[in-house]
């Protein structure tokens, strides 16, 4: 697996557009296209292997809205397509797998509750990514809005027995800021646990990507990048 396959491009749904946010302040937002199943195409055009929906809207309202987005994606390409936003509920969690989406991100709920958490992981092995929002080395919840008392690879501990496909792990003070990835923090939760971790957040250049790919060995299989990709610092269909 080459450094393109590496990479998982973020579309991130806010009010019907393809957006961005920084630093995870929804009122600081990029608006990339009017159309975000278009800019899902796009990147599969671009060589995409994966791709990683975030319906906004969701995350802060507590229950995903845009569905009819999402399942015009899924219908739109060929390659996988995880999802995460607003999960805070079986149903929710099942409405989605049941639009086809390959894999969801619950972060919210398995905080808030595990059994429920529990409940889909076990009725869907293998779908689950438990999204590790770290803010200050702690885990953040509720749109990133809340801290909790875990650090990131005490949370991940609880669900790494469980059948699920992964960790997501995102430093929130990093997010469409450009600035680095965090390179300890997703060294240091890889180390911890036995499932894979997708990194997110601080992307700017190829020279991060290369810098997160050298975890591989260690569990890190891919990462998400928005807008390095979006402003064209980043080009896949260059990438092998």
């Amino acid at each position: 697996m080459g450094l393109k396959d590496f990479i998982i491009p973020a579309v991130d749904i806010k009010e019907g557009k393809a957006v961005r946010l920084y630093k995870g302040d929804k009122n600081a937002i990029t608006v990339y296209g009017d159309n975000p199943v278009e800019v899902a195409k796009k990147w599969e055009e671009k060589g995409a292997k994966h791709l990683h929906v975030v319906d906004l809207d969701g995350a802060f309202e507590g229950k995903p809205k845009n569905y009819k987005i999402v399942e015009k994606i899924v219908r739109a390409v060929s390659i996988p397509v995880e999802f995460g936003g607003g999960l805070r509920s079986f149903e929710a969690v099942k409405t989605m797998i049941d639009l086809g989406v390959d894999r969801v991100v619950i972060g919210s709920m398995a905080y808030q509750n595990k059994e429920e958490t529990i409940k889909v992981i076990e009725t869907f092995p293998q779908k689950v990514i438990i999204g590790i929002d770290a803010k200050d080395g702690k885990v953040a919840i509720k749109g990133w809005l809340e801290k909790t008392e875990y650090t990131p690879e005490e949370f991940a501990s609880i669900f790494d027995n469980l059948d699920i496909w992964g960790f997501l792990y995102t430093d929130v003070n990093r997010d469409g800021a450009m600035v680095g990835p965090n390179i300890q923090g997703t060294k240091k939760i890889a180390q911890s646990v036995k499932h894979p971790v997708i990194a997110s957040g601080g992307v700017g250049t190829l020279e991060d990507v290369k810098k997160l790919y050298e975890l591989k060995p260690l569990g890190v299989y891919g990462v998400v990048v928005g807008k390095a990709l979006y402003e064209g610092k980043i080009k896949l269909e260059e990438l092998d």
